[in-house]
C-alpha cells in the first residue's frame, strides 16, 4: 500500500516507521519538503532498515529508500511536498497540528478527494466539542475521513508490537466509508494491534473528547487503563 503522510513530526516517524518494515511505501511531506521532510524520510528509513524487516519483507537498498519486496515488490520512504504526498498516498494520514490544519489541507489540493484520510490530530489546549477536528478535515478534502490512532502517546506507536500484560492494544476507529476503514484496519493489525469499531465519523467527536479527558488523568498522575473495568464487568 502507498501512504502519504502529511507532517513530518512524532507521529510521521513512528507509525511510518512500523509501516515501512510491514512492507508498505511511504512518503513524509513536511512545511520544508528539501529539509524537515527529507530529513524525517531518511530517519524512518534507517529505523526500519536497522530494526530489520518482517521474515519474507523487503531488504535495504540505497538512497534512503527499502527496497526490495516480495515477488518483485518494494518498499520506500521517500520525501516530498504536501501535494506530492496526497497524490502518492493511496491512503493519506493528517499528522500536523491543529493550527496548521486548513493551511496544509490547502496545500495539499484536490488530491485527497475520495481518499481514505487517517486523523490522528487532538486538540492543542482545552477542548472545545463545537470545533470537532475529524469533521472539519472531511469538509476541507473531501475524504473518506478515518479517526485513530489519537489515544497513545508518540512512544506507544514505537512499541514493536503495542502489546501490555500480553494483551495487544486496541485502536478505536470511527469513519463512515466501508473501503477507508478496511485500509487502515489492515494498517492497525500491520502495528501488531487490533482494530475496534468505534462508529462513523460523528462518533469522532466521542473519540477526540476522550482523548482529552485521558490525557489530562496522565498528566495528573493517574493510571487511566484503571479507570474501566475488564469487559466481564462492564454490564454487557
Amino acid at each position: 500500500m502507498r501512504i502519504g503522510i502529511l507532517g513530518a513530526g512524532g507521529m510521521a516517524d513512528a507509525l511510518g516507521t512500523q509501516w515501512a518494515r510491514a512492507g508498505h511505501e511511504v512518503m513524509i511531506s513536511g512545511r520544508d519538503a528539501a529539509a524537515s521532510a527529507t530529513r524525517a524520510a531518511a530517519m524512518t528509513a534507517e529505523a526500519a532498515r536497522t530494526a530489520g524487516p518482517p521474515e519474507g519483507g523487503p531488504e535495504s537498498g540505497p538512497e534512503g529508500r527499502l527496497d526490495g519486496g516480495p515477488e518483485g515488490g518494494s518498499a520506500a520512504v521517500r520525501a516530498g511536498s504536501w501535494a506530492e504526498a496526497a497524490a502518492f498516498g493511496e491512503v493519506v494520514m493528517v499528522a500536523v497540528r491543529q493550527a496548521g490544519l486548513t493551511g496544509v489541507l490547502g496545500s495539499a489540493g484536490a488530491a485527497l478527494r475520495g481518499k481514505p484520510v487517517i486523523d490522528v490530530a487532538n486538540a492543542e489546549g482545552p477542548y472545545d466539542p463545537a470545533r470537532p477536528i475529524a469533521p472539519l478535515i472531511r469538509d476541507l478534502t473531501g475524504g473518506h475521513v478515518v479517526k485513530a490512532f489519537n489515544l497513545c502517546h508518540v512512544d506507544v506507536w514505537r512499541l514493536t508490537p503495542p502489546v501490555f500484560d500480553g494483551r495487544p492494544l486496541a485502536v478505536p476507529l470511527c469513519g463512515d466509508d466501508p473501503q477507508a476503514l478496511a485500509a487502515v484496519r489492515t494498517l492497525v493489525a500491520d502495528l501488531g494491534c487490533t482494530p475496534v469499531d468505534g462508529g462513523g465519523l460523528d462518533r469522532a467527536t466521542l473519540l477526540e473528547a476522550t482523548a482529552a479527558f485521558m490525557i489530562g488523568l496522565w498528566f495528573g498522575g493517574a493510571d487511566a487503563q484503571a479507570v474501566l473495568p475488564p469487559v466481564a464487568y462492564s454490564g454487557v
